[in-house]
């Protein structure tokens, strides 16, 4: 994983260290010092300096010869999350819109070609795929993905595409780059965009952006339901409407938390008596 990068800033420690904390997952919850270094492609040497570094952070604890991560892992993706206010905000129109449509709802944001999962309330429904905050799928797999990639520009859009997934998902071939292209196109001038099964089999969604004050698209809201219970027709009929409200009073409360008049100061050392 480690050795790919190129500027001449580039730490290649930090870089191993993370790559060591991206080797956890649900399927790999505790690993032996072996383990992690063939996961992470190290040495075992590196493997145990970098993971006992961690141990002594905090964020990964050793217990009967096996590495785990910690609780405290959680701070570093949830200060990204925090920092937005989208988390805060979105909350409780979710927890609305799934309990009038009965399926479940995330938000997710771009990050290179792959979507990051920042916020979902879910119902527990048999459908194959586990999502968890900061799962990371493919972006144009995803109708999530196909709404932010609609929002770049044709040089960011290849940019974005030109980067590997890091979902550790195989290369989706199911469409050509201009199908692609084209897809994307009506999905922006649409404003919304459907994912029938390209992710999983059984899975279907749709998907539309949440805009911050500017207007740019920052994060994209979908609902999922199970293909067997739920046709596209009842899907973009009863659900994207509700979803399209949905995403539209998120943007506006998001629009009026960015522009709270709210200024943190340091508190003032009390002077001794």
């Amino acid at each position: 994983m480690a050795g790919r990068g190129e500027g001449p800033d580039f730490v290649e420690a930090l870089a191993r260290g993370l790559d060591v904390l991206a080797c956890f997952d649900a399927d790999r919850p505790a690993m032996t010092l072996s383990e992690v270094a063939a996961a992470a492609g190290l040495a075992r040497p590196t493997a145990r300096r970098l993971l006992l570094t961690l141990v002594e952070l905090g964020h990964v604890r050793l217990a009967g010869g096996a590495f785990s991560l910690t609780p405290r892992v959680l701070s570093l993706g949830m200060a990204y999350v925090g920092a937005l206010g989208l988390w805060d905000v979105a909350r409780p129109h979710l927890e609305e819109l799934v309990a009038r449509t009965g399926e479940s709802s995330s938000m997710a944001q771009l990050d290179g070609s792959d979507i990051v999962y920042v916020a979902r309330v879910s119902v527990p429904k048999l459908i194959t795929l586990r999502v968890e905050i900061g799962t990371r799928f493919p972006a144009v797999q995803t109708s999530q993905g196909k709404v932010l990639l609609a929002a770049l520009t044709p040089d960011q859009l290849a940019e974005t595409l030109a980067q590997p997934s890091r979902s550790g998902l195989p290369p989706y071939i199911g469409r050509t780059p201009e199908q692609l292209r084209e897809e994307l196109t009506e999905v922006r001038a649409r404003g919304w965009a459907l994912a029938d099964e390209e992710l999983a089999p059984g899975v279907r969604s749709v998907a539309v952006p949440v805009r911050d004050g500017t207007g740019a698209v920052r994060a994209a809201m979908n609902v999922t339901v199970h293909a067997a219970e739920t046709s596209i027709e009842r899907l973009l009929g009863e659900h994207l409407p509700a979803l399209l409200r949905t995403a539209g009073e998120v943007s506006a409360d998001w629009t009026r938390w960015q522009a709270r008049p709210h200024v943190e100061v340091e508190r003032a050392a009390t002077a001794a008596g």
